[in-house]
C-alpha cells in the first residue's frame, strides 16, 4: 500500500460528536506526516469554521468551503467562484423567497452572515454581519441558506444555473459554481503535487463524500456513515466517536 495522501472529511468523520479530535487521532496523523504522507482536510465547512481544527492538526493542505477553496497554511492556492452578478442574484432570490432567511456568503476566508447571533456560533463566530440590503462587491465561493425543503432550493439553483448541495439532517443548502466541489479540488491538488489518485485514501460519512471516496485509490467509510457511503466504500472502519480514522490508519498505514 503506497499511500501518499490522506483526505479527511471533518464533521461525522474525523471529529467526534462533541466536535473534538482525540489525542490518538492527532498522534496518528502526526505519525503519518512524519512518514511524508500529506494530511489534507476536505470539508464543506467554510475556512473560518475549520480554523480551530487547522490550528490543532496543522494539515498540509485544507480543502474547504465545499471544495471551492484550497489553502496551504493559510495561503490560498486555488479558488472557484461565482461571478459578482450571480452572487448578488442568488442572494436576492433567497431574500425574495423569505426576507428573514439566514444566508452566509463565503468569499475566500471572509464570510458574511445576516444573523444577529454570530458571536454565539461555534463555526461562524468570526463572520461579518451583512443584511444584504446593498449589493456585494465580491465573488462568492459558496452561498449557504436555510430553506424549508430541497425543492425550493433546487428551483433557486436551477434559475441561477449553479450547483446545489444538501446536507444530512439539515435544512441548509449550498449554492456553488457549476464544476465546483471536493472532487474538482482534489484533482487540482493531486495535479499540483503530482500524486496519482490511486495513492490517496479518503475518509467520509455523508452523501457529499460519495464521489470523493469513489475517485480515490481507497475509500473508507466510518461506521456512522449513511448507507450510500458504506455501499461504495472499499472499507468500513469504526465510528467517529471510536476514532475510526485513526484505527484504520494505524492498522493499514502505520501497521501499529
Amino acid at each position: 500500500m503506497n499511500i501518499k495522501m490522506i483526505l479527511l472529511d471533518l464533521d461525522g468523520t474525523l471529529l467526534r460528536s462533541d466536535g473534538s479530535i482525540s489525542d490518538r487521532s492527532k498522534q496518528v496523523l502526526k505519525s503519518c506526516q512524519d512518514r511524508d504522507i500529506y494530511v489534507v482536510f476536505a470539508t464543506a465547512r467554510n475556512w473560518i469554521g475549520a480554523e480551530r481544527y487547522i490550528e490543532e492538526i496543522q494539515p498540509d493542505y485544507e480543502i474547504t468551503t465545499g471544495g471551492t477553496l484550497i489553502h496551504r497554511h493559510g495561503e490560498q492556492i486555488y479558488s472557484c467562484n461565482l461571478e459578482i452578478e450571480d452572487t448578488n442574484q442568488i442572494v436576492q432570490d433567497l431574500l425574495a423567497y423569505d426576507s428573514k432567511t439566514e444566508i452566509t456568503v463565503a468569499a475566500g476566508r471572509l464570510v458574511f452572515w445576516n444573523s444577529l447571533h454570530i458571536s454565539e456560533s461555534e463555526k461562524l463566530h468570526k463572520a461579518v454581519y451583512n443584511d444584504y440590503q446593498e449589493p456585494l462587491s465580491c465573488r462568492a465561493n459558496k452561498i449557504l441558506a436555510e430553506l424549508p425543503n430541497y425543492e425550493i432550493a433546487e428551483q433557486i439553483a436551477n434559475r441561477n444555473h449553479c450547483r446545489l448541495q444538501s446536507f444530512r439532517g439539515e435544512n441548509w443548502y449550498a449554492f456553488m459554481p457549476v464544476g465546483a466541489g471536493k472532487v474538482q479540488a482534489i484533482r487540482e491538488l493531486a495535479k499540483i503535487l503530482d500524486i496519482s489518485l490511486d495513492d490517496i485514501v479518503a475518509f467520509g460519512d455523508d452523501i457529499s463524500d460519495v464521489e470523493m471516496l469513489k475517485m480515490c485509490g481507497i475509500g473508507v467509510a466510518v461506521a456512522n456513515a449513511v448507507p450510500d457511503i458504506k455501499a461504495i466504500a472499499d472499507s468500513v472502519t469504526l465510528s467517529n466517536d471510536e476514532d475510526g480514522v485513526a484505527e484504520w490508519l494505524a492498522k493499514n498505514v502505520l501497521m501499529e
